[in-house]
């Protein structure tokens, strides 16, 4: 994390460009939020005349007039005031969607080992309450300040027309504003970043609560699990707490310091009305330009404590945007049409950031439709990063990968991910029907299609026999499934998106042996005619693969098939020793 949350013209930099397409509506947002002080100069003004010129001379003749005015004004104030907030909040939430949504779009291109380290509660925390920070500063908060400023540019004015010296008494007191609110505000700096960081570990630790409760139930750990929460609710409240407590001298010191303003105009007021310097009109309309005028410093001190607490925010926006994405496509990539699914690994090797020495090394093989390439290893092996660039999540540091002969780093990422299906070992559903799930891959596919990939991923009678047949809703992450059925589901999704290359990661850990053996069937129908790739520690499932590679610290220290491996009894068959006693079922291989 950085040292200090970013400066207020960073943030300016950072997000104006969220801002900018609608400046031109931002510009006539001003103006309107203009017009409001000034025709609120005049009501004022019109007070005064009502006092001077209609009360104390008890002359009604001038009062229709006045009454008049003061109706158009107020209409003209309404309709203007009624277009200022719906522009304001057009264009509050229009920064507001943009922003998530480039932040959406920027998390889509990270590499996946960043949610793999990072909090799904804290990057859900900062996508939606950071970016209102910012959004309160940069949009809402902009407005407010100029329209803050104009009006302590009409009523200082109106002040000073209307009796200088009073004026000049008075203003002594707009310093004091905000001198106090600059003081509180740099003290509130440091609570708000503290309760940033604590609202994004109060909904991590929620969501973590929340998506492991079935363990948790079945450990009975609940006791543990609310005490966890709680100590990071404690944290939060504790630093609400402290912005409490610096707001309750802050309102009152302001309110003490309106209130000898208002005393010593009044009593300057009184002095100047003896004097006959001034009207009984005149110093009402004083007192009442007065109260208007500590309310735009009262905006503008908010408008700087916006400003900490959006740099706050912004701080953690920021940190997600600067996150490295995945490399982009080459000047003058190409898609990639030929569907032949010819995969070749040559010479490959890559290291992640940071890293102490490379997680894969010379990785070599080749594979061609009909083939089935499986690539054994402890945790840690290199396994998941070789499934890293064949889907091109990353790209390699030497070496190339090759499908359909055309180097992946000149093919557009888009295309190669097309001609590759994916059966992963946690099965990822989204949260829609059955048929939304299969259609994943393929969208523009009918129902028809995906009703054929049901039966041929043996899943279409368990579809039919649930209550809405295909338009079951599956629940968050596939919840309403058995692991069986949502593995099967997901091997239609496979089949439907009919990808030349499949890989296949650890496609049957997890589950019991009735449903592995219930899913191997539909795996070979998938594997049928297609470049195969298994990723697997568990060798029972890859015996009758054409090509085992065993990796060990990011190198292939064997390869050949699995008669051959045991043959030469090496690290492949010191893994079965260990393995075959389990008797597995039955794999995809």
């Amino acid at each position: 994390m950085p040292s200090s949350a970013p400066r207020v013209r960073d943030v300016l930099r950072r997000f104006w460009p969220y801002a900018a397409p609608r400046r031109w509506w931002m510009v006539a947002g001003l103006v309107l939020a203009a017009v409001s002080p000034a025709l609120a100069s005049v009501e004022i003004w019109l007070f005064k005349v009502v006092v001077d010129d209609v009360l104390i001379p008890r002359d009604f003749g001038l009062f229709p007039v006045v009454a008049a005015t003061y109706v158009g004004l107020t209409v003209v104030q309404a309709l203007c005031d009624g277009a200022d907030r719906l522009l304001s909040t057009w264009l509050s939430q229009r920064f507001v969607v943009d922003v998530r949504t480039a932040l959406l779009d920027h998390l889509q291109r990270l590499p996946l080992d960043f949610l793999h380290r990072s909090r799904l509660g804290d990057v859900m925390s900062r996508v939606t309450g950071d970016v209102s920070a910012v959004e309160a500063f940069l949009v809402s908060g902009s407005s407010g300040a100029v329209s803050s400023l104009l009006q302590l540019v009409f009523f200082s004015v109106a002040l000073v027309v209307l009796q200088p010296v009073l004026a000049l008494v008075a203003l002594v007191v707009a310093p004091l504003f905000w001198g106090t609110s600059r003081f509180f505000a740099r003290r509130l700096k440091d609570i708000s970043r503290e309760r940033q960081r604590r609202s994004g570990r109060l909904s991590t630790s929620l969501e973590q609560t929340l998506s492991t409760l079935p363990l948790v139930q079945a450990y009975d750990q609940g006791e543990r699990e609310v005490a966890r929460y709680a100590a990071e609710a404690e944290g939060k409240y504790r630093t609400e707490m402290a912005a409490a407590r610096l707001r309750s001298f802050y309102v009152p010191t302001l309110d003490l310091i309106e209130l000898l303003g208002a005393l010593v105009v009044i009593g300057t007021g009184a002095w100047l009305l003896a004097e006959d310097e001034l009207t009984v009109g005149g110093l009402l309309a004083f007192l009442t330009f007065l109260t208007r005028l500590y309310d735009p410093v009262r905006g503008l001190g908010s408008a700087v404590t916006s400003a900490f607490t959006a740099s706050a925010g912004a701080e953690r926006v920021i940190e997600l945007l600067d996150e490295p994405t995945l490399p982009p496509d080459r000047p003058g990539a190409v898609v990639l049409d030929d569907r032949n699914g010819d995969l070749d690994f040559d010479d490959v090797s890559f290291t992640y950031p940071g890293a102490d020495g490379p997680a894969v090394r010379g990785v070599s093989f080749s594979a061609r439709p009909g083939d089935v390439v499986a690539i054994v290893g402890a945790s840690g092996a290199g396994k998941s990063t070789l499934a890293g660039l064949l889907m091109r999540s990353l790209d390699p540091d030497a070496g190339v990968v090759r499908m359909g002969g055309r180097d992946l780093r000149d093919l557009q990422r888009a295309s190669v991910r097309r001609h590759v299906a994916v059966v992963l070992q946690e099965t990822l559903l989204v949260d829609g029907s059955v048929l939304d799930n299969i259609a994943f891959g393929r969208p523009t596919a009918t129902r028809a299609e995906v009703e054929q990939a049901a039966r041929e991923a043996d899943a279409h009678d368990f579809i039919e026999a649930m209550p809405e047949g295909y338009d079951t809703p599956v629940g968050e992450r596939g919840r309403r499934l058995s692991g069986g059925q949502a593995q099967r589901v997901a091997i239609a999704r496979a089949l439907l998106r009919d990808a030349p290359i499949l890989l296949l990661d650890e496609p049957t850990t997890g589950l019991d042996a009735l449903s592995a053996r219930r899913v191997t069937e539909p795996l070979h129908r998938l594997m049928k005619g297609r470049t195969t790739v298994v990723v697997s520690h568990a060798l029972a499932h890859v015996r009758s693969a054409t090509l085992i590679l065993v990796m060990d610290r990011g190198e292939v220290v064997e390869r050949g098939t699995h008669e051959e491996l045991l043959a030469r009894d090496g690290h492949y068959a010191a893994l079965w020793r260990t393995h075959a006693p389990r008797r597995e079922p039955v794999g995809v291989a």
